[in-house]
């Protein structure tokens, strides 16, 4: 599933290659997504102008200038590409495809885990996907005072601490591992533990590893790629996702004896760490 930095480069990618432009056709091949896209969609929005594109957690929203907001998520495996024209042939999964007068935006979703929808942008803050949501964690109200005193009556393990969205928002399975092996925090500890000082450091490994991963492009893992088809690199980078049994970056224990990085489950979710370097 794309994470928080690859839905920035796409955003990114949307906005300078599509921008400001009037929206002149719409075709919905498929209503039935993880919810099901509101019947009325193509009516809303075909003949309104783009006037904005923002993330917000893992979702892209483009603002219209007559008061409607849409949301979109990937999913598990959905691609948004960009065209100069309507591509000739489609495949197999495009189940949306957005016609502007700079070019055309194409969703394909194999696993149909995707969702687009509308709300008035009014009322944006206080929709259902977003209304309990946290801080994003690049903004500056996400801070170590934030943590400190969000955790300190959460038990649980601060790896599925900082996977909920109500907690903040947009930190993926990937970097939730990578920001807790460059704090030097155990993913198994309970929330409650962490110390001021280790907030801090959390806090700020957590902004480094995404602020990296977006300069990278992201991480191509399984389904993800850019909207131009290229890949993001941010996976060569990683220090312990998916790197059982291997060396963490400056080891200096003895892997023989430790079994290198190891591979453990939590939440339900794989959790990748290093025993000796994260306490």
């Amino acid at each position: 599933m794309p994470e928080l930095p690859e839905v920035e480069t796409i955003k990114r990618a949307l906005e300078k290659s599509i921008g400001q432009c009037k929206i002149t056709d719409v075709v919905i091949k498929n209503h039935k997504l993880r919810q099901v896209i509101p019947p009325d969609t193509e009516s809303k929005i075909k003949g309104a102008n783009i006037v904005k594109y923002q993330r917000w957690a893992k979702y892209i929203i483009l603002t219209l200038d007559n008061n409607i907001s849409l949301i979109w998520h990937m999913g598990m495996s959905g691609k948004i590409s960009i065209s100069d024209k309507m591509p000739k042939e489609s495949n197999k999964h495009d189940h949306i495809i957005i016609t502007t007068t700079n070019g055309v935006m194409t969703y394909n979703d194999p696993r149909r885990f995707g969702l687009f929808t509308y709300t008035n942008t009014s009322d944006l803050n206080m929709h259902a996907l977003f209304k309990e949501n946290g801080p994003e964690p690049l903004e500056e109200t996400f801070n170590e005072f934030y943590m400190s005193e969000k955790l300190k009556t959460i038990s649980i393990p601060i790896k599925a601490a900082i996977l909920n969205q109500r907690i903040v928002v947009g930190i993926g399975n990937i970097y939730a591992s990578e920001a807790l092996f460059i704090a030097g925090i155990s993913p198994l500890r309970p929330a409650n533990s962490l110390t001021a000082k280790d907030c801090k450091n959390l806090v700020s490994a957590i902004k480094e590893v995404l602020l990296k991963a977006i300069a990278a492009g992201g991480s191509t893992l399984r389904d993800y790629e850019k909207p131009d088809g290229s890949l993001g690199y941010f996976q060569h980078q990683h220090c312990v996702y998916q790197k059982t049994g291997q060396r963490c970056p400056n080891c200096n224990c003895d892997i023989s004896v430790t079994g290198g990085i190891k591979k453990i489950n939590i939440a339900g979710r794989s959790t990748f760490y290093c025993q000796h370097k994260q306490k």
